[in-house]
């Protein structure tokens, strides 16, 4: 999904989270201090394209590992449009980055649960999709996929230059179904579509 097609509402979101984002970074390292300045095509757009590869409907969606909400709080805002009744549920370790994310869900009115949390020590979530951009080893994320994704559920996986060492090694410990989709916003990164996931 480009950015470019959205509607006037949700651009207005998208607005106000990249004025927290930017207000908010230099105090808990939300993104790379470096990327601020394109973070429009380095966080907003590259998170966006996930919705392409999403299910047409889904009731849950659980974004891991979420630090300053890429790829699922951007994903929860592009919903509103399209899916208005799904849930998302953002799971994060650190209780500065769930203030901010919190702080965006409100501000932007857009309804989220944020669990303060170790992955490994949430609730299992039953998610339809599960997503996660730049956290662990592709192999970690289908452990933790184990946990949290429901039997039929559908993983995204954002990876970068070492995608297929990471689903090399993977394939040799679980047994899984993925497709590839190279990047729009980074030539070297590719998103992984993952179903079936169970130890080999």
């Amino acid at each position: 999904m480009s950015l470019a097609n959205v509607s006037r509402e949700t651009q207005e979101r998208l607005d106000i989270y990249a004025a927290l984002l930017a207000k908010w970074n230099p105090r808990i390292n939300l993104v790379a201090g470096s990327t601020l300045k394109e973070a429009g095509q380095r966080h907003f757009e590259d998170s966006a394209q996930i919705m392409a590869y999403a299910p047409d409907t889904f009731s849950h969606w659980v974004d891991i590992g979420s630090g300053g909400g890429f790829p699922g709080l951007v994903a929860a805002i592009l919903a509103q449009e399209t899916q208005k009744d799904a849930r998302f549920t953002l799971i994060e370790s650190d209780q500065r980055k769930c203030a901010f994310l919190r702080t965006v869900s409100r501000e932007t009115s857009v309804p989220v649960q944020v669990i303060a949390e170790r992955i490994e020590n949430a609730p299992a979530q039953e998610a339809d999709v599960l997503s996660a951009r730049a956290l662990a080893p592709l192999a970690d994320l289908l452990d933790f996929s184990t946990l949290h994704l429901a039997p039929e559920g559908v993983a995204l996986f954002m990876k970068g230059a070492q995608w297929q060492d990471e689903l090399r090694h993977a394939e040799s410990l679980w047994n899984f179904k993925s497709t590839a989709y190279k990047s729009e916003t980074d030539d070297s990164a590719h998103i992984l579509k993952v179903t079936g996931v169970s130890r080999a």
